[in-house]
């Protein structure tokens, strides 16, 4: 019997550039707990703004990302919106539905239409 996978490797779409140029795709998102989508109704900027609560989720759950040495609300702010979109789908995946899916895509490749859908 296998044990519960909790972290999940992914590669962006086009990647994130740091602010010395560099290009980093790969990286892990574990598996989220109830307190990474508790903590972010706390601060402040999502009282300001709702969606605000993704990029907070986003830095929590995302654990490596290429030689970032840490995740930030900053880091997930910076991605290109395909990326961003691309965690936010690999997000419900991982959590919501069956991430079986995930071992017959190329990585990088966009999520079947079906996976993402929530219903």
């Amino acid at each position: 019997m296998s044990g519960l996978q909790t972290e999940f490797p992914f590669t962006l779409p086009k990647g994130f550039v740091d602010d010395d140029g560099t290009l980093h795709q790969t990286g892990v998102m574990r598996l989220a707990c109830a307190r990474d989508e508790i903590e972010p109704l706390r601060d402040g900027r999502v009282k300001e703004n709702e969606a605000y609560a993704t990029v907070i989720v986003l830095a929590r759950v995302v654990t490596e990302l290429g030689t970032v040495p840490r995740v930030t609300t900053k880091t997930i702010e910076s991605l290109f919106v395909s990326d961003f979109s691309y965690l936010q789908d690999l997000y419900r995946i991982v959590n919501f539905q069956d991430p079986s899916i995930l071992e017959a895509l190329e990585p990088g490749a966009p999520f079947p239409p079906a996976s993402v859908e929530v219903g």
